[in-house]
């Protein structure tokens, strides 16, 4: 059943929850400490798990950047799933605790793998000359199955949780109260300030501890840290406001589709007098007919035997309401937006992968007393994005508001196609300077990879925040949190692209990547191409969000209507 934000929100118990004793920022307080622990435990193993691979397990530099963007691009795919349970059947808080405990026992496998040799191959160094005798024995068998099944074991965990921390945060905020609605935006800020920060603390203090202590040691960090998010998240258990499952969204999407193509020879009609209209409630309409994907429309038209009445329960695989099918025409106009940020995230994968073994290979000391870790460089954008974003919104905004008259200072969509432009020099720097270590007869400080994570960090304050903007403001009631997991899904198919793109240049070019050492490999001509493809897809993006813009703005905000003013005639059926 259909549920609106009036509904009851119930404690741990089922009870109806208590205003003066659950909600809050003192409730969501304890979300934002499983967002900081959670992503410091996952930070520290993906971003820096290509050295573990390729040092540890023994796989081919290649194989092992594969295994890192997809195990990424898992991770962020199963949102969906994350999603999907959560809505359908448990709850957000159940979800998260589920999943919390899933994805703590796979950073424990990770930990006692690397712990104990008998579990990986015996220790070599990778990268050797070829006529040196006891080549590297990659990780198979048992080896391979223990560290394959806790590394997804954490992308399961980890993937099905991350939807869920901001709509269960979200949750402890009565919307129809104006005081609470207003702090609403506050913890938006917090939860991202949160995530920034785990980031951080991941790729300097954890990494540090991965480099300079062993890989279990560090692990080890990241399981300790997956283990306080979880005792932040039941420290609020008697806090939190609780949203019952309400249903999944993806039946009425199916009912819409099926409806349509049943009615596929139906003529479209030019008023809504024919359409069944729903979401009126109290002289509020929640959403209206849009003129896009018609096609769509014919699902919530009624047919000859439904207007006189000979069918006397309307199935709804039959006949949909508008609302229905406007809210498949919010997921399909949004859908080449999502995809042209695809591109944006590949570029994310290499400053993951590919970029901590250029920095590898370089002079990696700053003093003669401290080397920094290649990993670590990872952290410069969110470094970046902790001071900038402050900035953008005391300093860029106001000056942009007077120039646009946008709240925002700017819109999401031209946000995000700042972000997708800027993103394309990061590539261009990392291919200058490994052009430049290529042919230098001496070791270059590995300060000279720092401007591809500093402009990457500026591209990702404008497109990654931009997105998620964007689709919050096109989500209707019961979406949004459809639209987050579409937003984690930008970057799943981008790691995924990434590993694609691996294995056809190694297979087209002849072994651009083929090979163990960064000074046999064109990794400069791998990132060539990758800033050709960026440019290539902002100009896709801009025919896109040109047209996304021209087309009938959806009604994103409630409409005031009174039901009176419906023609006597109208055919509306008002639920």
């Amino acid at each position: 059943m259909q549920r609106d934000h009036e509904d009851i929100y119930v404690d741990w118990r089922g009870r109806a929850c208590n205003p003066n004793k659950h909600g809050g920022m003192g409730a969501a307080a304890f979300v934002l400490g499983l967002q900081a622990f959670e992503m410091m435990a996952i930070a520290a193993v993906g971003n820096n798990l290509i050295t573990y691979v390729f040092s540890e397990m023994h796989f081919p530099l290649s194989k092992s950047a594969n295994v890192v963007t997809n195990f990424v691009g898992t991770v962020f795919f199963l949102s969906l799933l994350g999603g999907f349970l959560s809505d359908s059947y448990l709850g957000s808080f159940r979800t998260m605790l589920i999943f919390g405990f899933i994805e703590l026992a796979g950073f424990t496998v990770l930990t006692i793998q690397a712990h104990y040799p008998g579990l990986r191959p015996s220790p070599c160094e990778m990268g050797r000359k070829l006529d040196e005798e006891d080549e590297c024995i990659e990780a198979k068998g048992y080896e391979a199955l223990m560290f394959y099944s806790a590394l997804y074991l954490v992308a399961l965990g980890s993937g099905c949780l991350k939807p869920n921390i901001i709509s269960h945060g979200a949750d402890q905020f009565r919307k129809e109260d104006p005081k609470q609605f207003k702090k609403l935006s506050t913890f938006f800020n917090c939860a991202y300030f949160a995530f920034c920060t785990g980031e951080l603390i991941a790729l300097t203090l954890l990494v540090w501890v991965q480099t300079h202590s062993g890989m279990d040691l560090g692990f080890g960090v990241s399981t300790a840290a997956m283990l306080l998010a979880l005792i932040s998240l039941l420290s609020g258990t008697s806090f939190y406001r609780n949203n019952p499952p309400r249903g999944s969204i993806f039946t009425p999407i199916a009912q819409v589709l099926v409806a349509a193509y049943r009615k596929r020879n139906l003529q479209t009609c030019a008023s809504n007098s024919e359409m069944v209209l729903n979401g009126t409630q109290n002289g509020i309409v929640k959403l209206i007919h849009t003129d896009k994907f018609r096609f769509l429309d014919k699902a919530c038209i009624r047919s000859e035997e439904e207007r006189l009445g000979s069918i006397r329960e309307e199935s709804p695989w039959k006949l949909c309401t508008v609302k229905q099918v406007e809210q498949v025409k919010i997921i399909l106009s949004v859908i080449p937006i999502f995809a042209c940020t695809i591109i944006f995230n590949t570029i994310l994968a290499q400053l993951q992968t590919f970029s901590v073994q250029q920095g590898a290979s370089m002079n990696t000391w700053l003093t003669n007393s401290f080397q920094i870790p290649p990993a670590s460089l990872q952290a410069i954008p969110y470094i970046i994005l902790i001071f900038l974003v402050p900035l953008y919104e005391t300093v860029f905004v106001p000056l942009a508001r007077r120039l646009t008259s946008i709240d925002s200072g700017i819109s999401p969509l031209q946000r995000v196609g700042t972000g997708l432009f800027v993103a394309t020099f990061s590539m261009v720097s990392a291919a200058l300077v490994e052009q430049k270590r290529r042919n230098s007869s001496s070791s270059l400080s590995i300060l000279w990879i720092a401007p591809q994570f500093v402009i990457f960090g500026v591209s990702e304050l404008f497109t990654a925040v931009g997105l998620i903007e964007f689709f919050y403001k096109q989500s209707v009631e019961g979406m949004q949190s459809f639209l987050t997991a579409m937003t984690y899904c930008s970057y799943s198919f981008g790691f995924y692209l990434s590993s694609l793109l691996v294995s056809l240049v190694n297979k087209i070019s002849g072994g651009w990547l083929s090979h163990n050492d960064l000074n046999k490999d064109r990794l400069d001509l791998f990132y060539w191409l990758l800033a050709g493809l960026s440019f290539v897809n902002f100009f896709n993006y801009l025919f896109w969000a040109n047209r996304f813009s021209q087309q009938q703005p959806l009604p994103l905000h409630l409409l005031q209507t009174q039901t009176s003013k419906q023609p006597s005639n109208s055919k509306l059926v008002v639920p």
